[in-house]
């Protein structure tokens, strides 16, 4: 085969047969962006900027929980216009105020979300303070409605909830202390309960920007690197805040990497996956 004719077009960007990042639907080298408010979508916003990077996006993430302010059938021309694009749809993080009300609640969510059209279901780990066990039955509960788990984690914990040093094996029992607002950094921790999430079922961890990588100037190379090496590229999403985060973890992982951005870093991202930047 000529070298023009390993190449195959998607709008103005040019690909290779061989390179590491797939048409869609792709399992790796994701990139999902945050969804537009309710005003955006009214104003038909939304689809004009479909219609020019939907090829480019994976993944359209509801922040926030706004989609509980809105009218299911909104959220619903949602849905259908990022499926028409082949692209999945996550809750967000809302569902932890449901999780509060008990586990009728968040099956009755479940069962909105599914009907809505959303495809994977956010567990935002910091806000939910659940216990471990609590936190894989509801990662089980999601897959048994046929939707994708997504845990949400971050790399500080509160202080009473690291184990102590002989006990830090899960589901030992540990008794009632009086909470602390103090914050303590531990990537073995979270990486162990990343593990137990994805042994439950769930199909990738997104790892919080906080502490991690907000800012390319304090950003954590050395946590970055142990979570990717012990749960794989391709079971991770970063959130990212800047090009210059983007950009730091495209050079350093390559194309293949999963990231949450804002849908103004969307066609920069593309063009730093792009095989031509990467050379």
């Amino acid at each position: 085969m000529g070298s023009f004719e390993r190449y195959r077009y998607i709008g103005w960007k040019r690909f290779t047969e061989d390179e590491d990042r797939p048409e869609k639907p792709r399992l790796y080298g994701l990139t999902e962006m945050r969804s537009p408010d309710y005003l955006f979508l009214r104003h038909g916003s939304l689809q004009d900027a479909l219609d020019s990077i939907g090829e480019l996006v994976d993944g359209l993430k509801f922040s926030g929980g706004s989609h509980s302010l809105t009218p299911s059938s909104v959220v619903k021309e949602i849905t259908d216009l990022a499926h028409r694009h082949n692209m999945y749809v996550s809750s967000g993080d809302w569902a932890e105020h449901l999780l509060r009300a008990g586990p009728a609640s968040f099956k009755n969510y479940l069962e909105e979300c599914r009907n809505v059209g959303f495809d994977t279901i956010e567990l935002n780990t910091m806000s939910l303070k659940l216990p471990e066990e609590a936190l894989l039955r509801f990662v089980r509960l999601i897959k048994s409605f046929g939707l994708k788990a997504r845990p949400v984690f971050a790399v500080k914990f509160d202080s009473i909830d690291i184990p102590a040093p002989g006990d830090r094996a899960f589901g030992s029992y540990v008794a009632p202390v009086q909470r602390s607002s103090e914050k303590v950094e531990d990537v073995d921790l979270l990486i162990r309960k990343a593990e137990r999430c994805l042994d439950a079922g769930a199909d990738m961890i997104t790892i919080d920007a906080d502490d991690v990588c907000m800012y390319p100037d304090t950003l954590r190379a050395d946590i970055i690197a142990k979570i990717i090496g012990r749960l794989g590229l391709e079971k991770t999403m970063f959130e990212v805040s800047d090009a210059r985060t983007s950009e730091w973890f495209v050079k350093r992982y390559g194309p293949r990497v999963n990231l949450f951005v804002d849908r103004s870093e969307v066609m920069n991202l593309e063009r730093l996956r792009s095989p031509f930047f990467l050379v």
